[in-house]
């Protein structure tokens, strides 16, 4: 069987606001890019009676029930695959419990693959929600571009936006989601619910937030530490942690400034992982 190879890239968020909490889940909205940092896909058809999905690389360290499996288990109990089976190889460059979006944008590109493929026919309607069965931000990667998703849960596209290069920084430690979450008490009236392509560039953008920054660096001081070493070096147009952490990414126009404020983070904080990126 012929290996197909799938870029899953990892998403930011240049802004997120929570409206309200409904029932046990928070209503959000979001400006949300993509950047070339990368888990690669290996999928191919296979003879096994069951699916197989394995992870390396550096952040391998997967639980057994994660978004990829739970998309294949849904997929079969809709008996939507007509009993084929698939092997599924993916290694790992995209750090856990960090805000990026690592494992939901892994199904994310699966199911794409699948529906591009043929080996599953669905309408928009069945891919929203079979996405949403398998996590809430799943929607954000079946076309990983610009996307700015509304308080009314109105996904949006945008080509073409503003570039920047970004300088990514995750602690030695993650964070939970629903840790995280669990701590919002103060909400904020939607902004995003009249998405525009304006909402990507930096005069927009520098006058955000992400609420839940204030309950992250509350739990854990060093992002807070983090942030603001980054301000201060090579001038970046904004500082924002992504989703509910633990990454705080530094947004430049220069890849050059980006480059050295990498290396001048490296010198203060020797054993924290960074990485250099760009929006796609």
């Amino acid at each position: 069987m012929i290996s197909n190879k799938i870029k899953s890239y990892a998403k930011i968020n240049l802004a997120l606001n929570v409206i309200e909490k409904l029932f046990s889940l928070h209503k959000i909205e979001s400006i949300v890019s993509f950047i070339d940092l990368h888990d690669i896909i290996s999928i191919k058809r296979s003879s096994n009676l069951e699916h197989q999905v394995f992870f390396y690389g550096k952040f391998s360290k997967i639980k057994k029930n994660n978004t990829v499996k739970k998309l294949f288990d849904i997929l079969d109990e809709n008996k939507l695959l007509n009993n084929l089976k698939f092997e599924v190889k993916i290694k790992k460059n995209i750090p856990q419990k960090a805000g990026l979006g690592g494992g939901s944008m892994n199904a994310a590109n699966i199911l794409s693959f699948l529906i591009k493929n043929k080996f599953i026919k669905l309408d928009q309607k069945q891919i929203k929600k079979i996405s949403n069965l398998v996590g809430s931000d799943v929607i954000l990667g079946i076309t990983p571009t610009s996307t700015i998703m509304s308080s009314k849960n109105v996904v949006k596209k945008f080509f073409k936006c503003p570039k920047f290069y970004t300088l990514l920084v995750r602690p030695n430690f993650g964070c939970s989601t629903k840790e995280i979450y669990s701590g919002v008490k103060n909400f904020t009236k939607s902004k995003f619910d009249n998405p525009k392509k304006t909402m990507f560039g930096f005069k927009f953008l520098i006058d955000q937030e992400n609420a839940l920054e204030k309950i992250a660096f509350l739990k854990y001081p060093k992002l807070k530490k983090i942030k603001l070493f980054l301000e201060n070096i090579k001038n970046p147009l904004f500082v924002r942690m992504t989703g509910s952490g633990s990454v705080i990414v530094a947004y430049y126009r220069s890849k050059r400034d980006c480059e050295l404020a990498k290396v001048q983070f490296r010198r203060k904080f020797k054993n924290y992982w960074c990485n250099t990126s760009k929006t796609i």
